[in-house]
């Protein structure tokens, strides 16, 4: 028998488990998702989440509150009588009435091994700090940040060279098939929950701007995981003159390279740079505004000269 329940999310990650879970047979009764937000080319039009938009193509009603401060939407999330909430990347905390306004409680998807990596950006920030490993977690949500007790772990390898948005695509899979798993035990009433330890708390705070750009004077590995853990977005990023103009260039794959010099310093035509010690290759590139490119292509076009400083 399904479980009657409720989908919460908002961006692509989410939108692989809301339709894992309707092909598992389960009785989606709402989605909630964030509101519409300005977009297009111009940031004129109103764009509804990916989330919105999937749900809309399964039939499945769609609400996007501000918050639940409101006793009524409260009440109005309660009177869809769930069983159960599923929860995946939404974006908004949940008071504990509505974390309890379903007859089994509300159960997330978090993309980190838990209890390393609370917060808004465990993806990006396991790369940051240069794991070699993390994953999907489906725990049940309680009051505090990502601290409720966990139902199922899924580990998955970070690889060398693994970017956020390679990572992010591994887990979105990994995660559906995860909660998909737990509401089947949930159903069953057979889904055991374990509490997390209280040692190897970390939290992923959210990525902010000025963290973005990237110093050459770290060392060439703590560079290369800047950079391999903010792509393809928001992406890291140093400035070079070109063409007597200084430009912002992200950076959005590299690699451990041979090398010594200045921090900063082109190292050869293939865009070796110097690091605080060691050095890495800029595989690909982009100018603002422009596109995506290899480093040859990129070469080609306005090069970057062997001696030059960047940073």
């Amino acid at each position: 028998m399904a479980l009657r329940l409720i989908f919460m999310g908002t961006p692509d990650f989410s939108v692989a488990t809301l339709k894992a879970l309707a092909q598992a047979g389960h009785e989606i009764v709402a989605v909630y998702t964030q509101p519409p937000r300005p977009g297009g080319r111009r940031g004129l039009d109103l764009q509804k989440s990916p989330v919105h938009q999937a749900a809309e193509s399964l039939g499945i009603p769609v609400l996007t509150p501000v918050n639940f401060k409101e006793a009524e939407e409260r009440q109005r999330f309660r009177d869809f009588q769930a069983d159960v909430a599923v929860v995946v990347a939404y974006g908004l905390l949940l008071p504990v009435d509505v974390l309890e306004g379903t007859r089994l409680g509300a159960y997330n998807g978090h993309a980190s091994l838990l209890p390393r990596w609370r917060g808004a950006a465990p993806i990006q920030r396991a790369i940051m700090a240069g794991d070699t490993k993390t994953g999907m977690m489906v725990m049940k949500m309680d009051k505090g940040l990502d601290t409720g007790p966990v139902a199922i772990t899924r580990e998955v390898d970070i690889g060398p060279d693994m970017t956020a948005g390679e990572l992010h695509d591994e887990l979105m899979t990994v995660g559906a098939a995860a909660i998909v798993e737990a509401m089947a035990k949930l159903e069953k009433g057979d889904l055991p929950l374990v509490t997390q330890p209280e040692e190897g708390v970390l939290y992923a705070a959210k990525i902010d701007k000025g963290e973005t750009r990237i110093d050459f004077g770290l060392r060439a590995a703590e560079v290369h995981n800047h950079v391999r853990g903010l792509s393809p977005f928001p992406g890291a990023w140093f400035e070079a003159e070109l063409n007597g103009k200084l430009e912002r260039i992200k950076v959005l794959a590299s690699q451990l390279a041979e090398g010594e010099g200045e921090p900063g310093t082109v190292l050869d035509a293939n865009l070796t740079i110097a690091c605080g010690s060691g050095a890495i290759r800029l595989l690909r590139v982009q100018k603002a505004g422009g596109k995506p490119l290899d480093t040859a292509d990129f070469q080609r076009g306005t090069p970057l000269a062997v001696g030059e400083r960047i940073g």
